[in-house]
């Protein structure tokens, strides 16, 4: 869909609130629903925002954003980048015809040289793309691409959403790190997050979907606490909800995660399994995500035996994955660190008894250890085992945490309220802007801005190299 078919039309009438609908300008450089939180939490915002009555234009790049259908004032904008990363050919090599201007030499000089350019590169794109439609929007709400192209005047205030800041992941990934030679990659590949830190300091509104990510942000980004406000997300309870006709599967957990994250903490649960499996050899787990070939999940499966015991899904729909998570007598979430936790609420929208580690703000949506989940400390397999086993073995136990973890979501953690949310602040960036205030010059523009290419990720490393390269396509991919 090109920009000029797909711009969505005018709201009619006011918005839910009473007040003038509004333009949205909706950016995110990567809109993946299947795989990562950004796409999913796009999707969602976006159709309740265009429920409560407001125009949202979704402006993305690849993998683009998919929407739900039949919502007035609800489109997408294709904002292409040269999509490095795609199936079945990541860290591709463009034809010479491919080339349009030097933001795409950027973005493949980047990659060539280990970096991640994209949201760099998607920022000065979506510059050049905002102030050529100057007026069209009432605000523009960046989720979290944070690149030097968002900074100065884009003819709308900015809102911009952090889920959490890369700087965790990049820390414990170095923290996993076996060698130098890793440790190398993640720091060039996690480069663009100085440019990140400097975006951040600069913008006058952040939202963030936990109190634990409001105070990351300022710790690990450095941003003014009186500019990040807090609105949390949620699940589509109309989607996750029970279903007693959805047989449950003896012994089955399910779990969301990535096996090449080291935040996911899928190795402690792949351990945890085979200390459960000694005791209840009938329990297994599903993964929904990729496989793993190599790397300390699949090394821990071999070690363990449990090649049949681990299944993984990929790209199932919408509706097999709400029936696989009804499945499961067991929901788990093993990450070390999560800003939210989309997958927690979710399975505890579907009424399914959760397993979570007390990582990063789990604990906000999870709530308190035997009350609407059981708790465990993060990176603790044994820890993870014996609650596991616990809840498998005990069904009085599992029907009363399912029952009490979907009145919690059902009560603080669903999209309506996240929009409702979102909209306010949407309306205090407007009124903000519109009060006179001195305001920091705009970035020249068109060039590059000083330390570009290095911020972005970019160093002098061979251009051949492509050690570590599956662990940067997850990581490109999501």
């Amino acid at each position: 869909m090109t920009a000029e078919a797909s711009q969505a039309g005018p709201s009619a009438g006011p918005a839910s609130d009473g007040l003038r609908p509004l333009r949205i300008a909706l950016l995110t450089y990567k809109g993946n629903p299947f795989c990562g939180g950004q796409g999913v939490y796009v999707r969602h915002l976006s159709r309740e925002l265009a429920r409560l009555g407001h125009r949202v234009e979704v402006i993305g790049a690849q993998p683009y954003a998919v929407l739900d259908e039949g919502y007035d004032g609800l489109g997408l904008t294709e904002l292409p980048s040269l999509d490095l990363y795609r199936q079945p050919d990541p860290f591709r090599t463009p034809g010479r015809d491919e080339y349009r201007d030097w933001i795409d030499a950027l973005e493949v000089g980047t990659m060539w040289t280990g970096g991640f350019p994209e949201p760099l590169t998607f920022s000065l794109r979506a510059r050049r793309h905002l102030r050529a439609r100057r007026g069209d929007f009432d605000v523009v709400h960046d989720n979290q691409t944070l690149g030097y192209g968002l900074l100065g005047d884009l003819g709308a205030p900015l809102v911009t959403t952090i889920h959490h800041p890369i700087t965790v992941d990049r820390r414990l990934e170095l923290d996993a790190a076996e060698n130098w030679k890793r440790r190398y990659s993640v720091r060039r590949w996690y480069a663009f997050t100085r440019m990140q830190k400097r975006v951040a300091r600069r913008l006058p509104s952040v939202l963030t979907v936990s109190g634990t990510s409001r105070q990351e942000i300022v710790e690990d980004l450095g941003v003014r606490q009186d500019r990040i406000h807090v609105v949390h997300i949620g699940a589509d309870t109309d989607l996750f909800a029970p279903d007693p006709s959805v047989a449950v599967v003896p012994g089955r957990i399910v779990t969301t995660s990535s096996a090449d994250v080291p935040l996911k903490g899928l190795v402690f649960l792949v351990e945890a399994l085979a200390k459960v499996r000694a005791d209840q050899p009938g329990a297994h787990l599903v993964v929904v995500g990729k496989r793993p070939t190599e790397g300390p999940v699949a090394q821990a499966m071999e070690r363990y035996g449990l090649e049949g015991a681990v299944e993984f899904v990929k790209g199932i729909s919408d509706a097999e994955l709400v029936d696989l998570v009804r499945s499961a007598q067991v929901a788990c979430v093993p990450s070390l660190y999560e800003g939210f936790s989309l997958p927690a609420a979710e399975a505890m929208a579907t009424g399914t008894p959760l397993v979570a580690t007390t990582g990063g703000a789990i604990p906000e949506v999870a709530g308190r250890d035997g009350e609407t989940c059981l708790a465990v400390p993060p990176g603790d397999a044994g820890a993870l085992a014996a609650a596991l086993t616990r809840l498998l073995g005990d069904a009085e136990l599992r029907a009363r945490l399912g029952a009490a973890g979907r009145e919690r979501v059902l009560r603080h953690f669903t999209w309506a309220r996240a929009a409702e949310g979102t909209v306010a602040r949407y309306r205090e960036a407007m009124a903000r802007q519109a009060r006179p205030a001195p305001r920091p010059p705009a970035p020249a523009d068109p060039g590059l801005f000083p330390g570009t290419l290095a911020d972005a990720g970019a160093v002098p490393v061979d251009a051949a190299d492509t050690s570590d390269r599956s662990d940067r396509e997850s990581r490109a991919t999501c």
